[in-house]
Order: C-alpha cells, then sequence, then structure tokens
C-alpha cells in the first residue's frame, strides 16, 4: 500500500515551495493537488491554478509524483489540457499521473457563463473526454469530431515521457465513469459515498468502498480485464472516519481498507483554521510511522 497527499493550491510558492519538498522528505509517494478555479470554504481565499503550481513543484522535487486530483470537463478541453499535461510530463522527467474525473455542481461548472451540467451530461461530456484525452497523448497528430469536444490535426509533439501515456486515475462511482476506469484507467478513485459522504457513519464506510470495488471488478471482467491491474485509490477526508487524529488511528484504518484491495491512500496537508485542520506533527508522524506498522 502506497500513502500520498493532497496539497491545496492555496499558498504563495515562496512558502508553498517548502510544503512540496516536505512532503518529498517525508517520504510520501505522490502529491496531488485539486483542479479547480476556487473550491467550497476556499471560495473566497487565496487559490492557484493546478498545472502551473504542479510544475513548480516538479522544478521543486526529485523523486515526488505529481497530480491532479482530479481534473474534469467542468473548464477543461481535451486539446488544450493534452498540451499542458505532455509539458508537465517532460518537465517533470516523467513523474504526472491525471487523475480525472467528471466533475461537480460547484463554483467551477458556471465560471464560464454556462448554466450548470445535468449529471446525464456530465456522463455524456466525459464519456468523450477520457477517450480524446487518451488518443491526443498517444500520437503525434489527432482528428476527431465529437457532440462537444474535438480536434483537428492537433499536434501534441514530443509526446509524453511516459509511454505510451501519463497514467489516468479515473474517478468514478457511477456505471458509465467506472467501465471508463476499466477501458482508460491506469487507476481508480474513490472518496466513498457520492451521495452524502459526511453523513456515512464512520462504521459503515468500508462497506461502501467495498461496494464500489465490486462494480468496479465487474466493468473490467465486462472489458475482458484483470481489475488487479488497476492501482485502487482511497482519498480520505469525506467520511466521518477521522483517521488522522493519532498513528494508531491511521494504521487501524489503513488496515481495514489494505484489506478491502484499496492500494493507495491519500490524506490532505493540514490547513489550519478549515477542514483540513489538524496536528502537524501527529501528521508527520503518522507518515513515517504509519504505514510501517501495519507488517
Amino acid at each position: 500500500m502506497r500513502l500520498s497527499t493532497v496539497i491545496l493550491p492555496i499558498h504563495r510558492w515562496g512558502e508553498g515551495q517548502k510544503i512540496w519538498r516536505r512532503a518529498e522528505d517525508l517520504g510520501f509517494h505522490a502529491a496531488y493537488t485539486y483542479d479547480h478555479l476556487s473550491w467550497r470554504s476556499f471560495r473566497d481565499e487565496p487559490w492557484f491554478g493546478a498545472v502551473p503550481t504542479l510544475t513548480a513543484a516538479a522544478t521543486a522535487t526529485e523523486r515526488l509524483r505529481l497530480g491532479t486530483l482530479v481534473s474534469s470537463p467542468n473548464f477543461r478541453h481535451p486539446v488544450t489540457l493534452a498540451k499542458e499535461l505532455i509539458t508537465l510530463d517532460d518537465v517533470s522527467g516523467g513523474r504526472l499521473t491525471l487523475g480525472v474525473g467528471a466533475g461537480g455542481t460547484g463554483y467551477d461548472a458556471t465560471a464560464l457563463g454556462q448554466e450548470a451540467w445535468s449529471p446525464k451530461e456530465r456522463a455524456d461530456r466525459f464519456a468523450e473526454f477520457v477517450p480524446l484525452l487518451d488518443e491526443l497523448l498517444r500520437q503525434d497528430a489527432t482528428t476527431r469530431e465529437g457532440a462537444h469536444y474535438s480536434a483537428v490535426e492537433a499536434r501534441n509533439i514530443p509526446g509524453c515521457v511516459q509511454t505510451p501515456r501519463v497514467p489516468f486515475y479515473v474517478a468514478a462511482t457511477g456505471p458509465r465513469g467506472l467501465r471508463l476506469a476499466a477501458e482508460y484507467g491506469q487507476g481508480w478513485v474513490t472518496y466513498g459515498d457520492p451521495k452524502g459522504p459526511a453523513d456515512v457513519p464512520a462504521e459503515q464506510a468500508p462497506a461502501v468502498i467495498a461496494r464500489q470495488i465490486a462494480k468496479l471488478t465487474a466493468a473490467c471482467e465486462e472489458r475482458g480485464r484483470d481489475a488487479g491491474e488497476l492501482e485502487k485509490v482511497l482519498l480520505q477526508g469525506s467520511t466521518a472516519e477521522r483517521p488522522l487524529e493519532s498513528v494508531d488511528a491511521f494504521v487501524d484504518w489503513a488496515g481495514t481498507y489494505r484489506e478491502l484491495g484499496i492500494t493507495e491512500l491519500v490524506i490532505h496537508w493540514p490547513v489550519p483554521d478549515s477542514v483540513f485542520a489538524g496536528d502537524l506533527a501527529v501528521f508527520e508522524r503518522i507518515v513515517t510511522d504509519g504505514l510501517s506498522q501495519l507488517g
């Protein structure tokens, strides 16, 4: 099992670079950031762009994998995103992972002046977004016409450092998204119950994940793929569970999800006076000692 973190893009780089370097020094497998224009309770607080932040982080680190968690069609287009991804993969020396999802109804959904899309339209767009992005990152030139996203002789030379392209970690819980994960994903991402994660009692949270993994496995079987090929990533912070209160709490939590088949845990870097407030000293002990105690 791997342990990674989410570092919110809220820090001016003079301070932010220290956090990304510290994440590498602590031994995290990867550090992700959220790809939003603004987000939830941070709406009127500092919030920087994901791709420039990751590019800066790539120059400030050497070993740490980097990624978005997640990018979405809410304000991204596959053609422009692909160009940014091949650049970031190059700058990082092939350390990039793309987390990608269908998007939601938050501030990003209307920031470009459009009406928020219905769940069906988000799913329809995502079903075009992922295959087109896959093509763009695999080949020098791409032409494809879609109902929502098209490319006309779009060039991506020299392509990704990683071959055949950067890994996709697909965030999905519904049937259409899980099929995309099964077909295009090198990993799958969940944060728990999509209908009301904060309302699910802590003791019921593992059962939610178990059911999702079973559906992912079924989607892979339909595709003729072994579900064991996919990394299974759990993003902490959206359930009633409190694994960051102590090393012991983390070990119990991590052990539960390892038994269910989760291969990568992602925990939020503490942010004072926010929903991600926490004791940084405890957080660092979790990182250095937590996984080793699982045996």
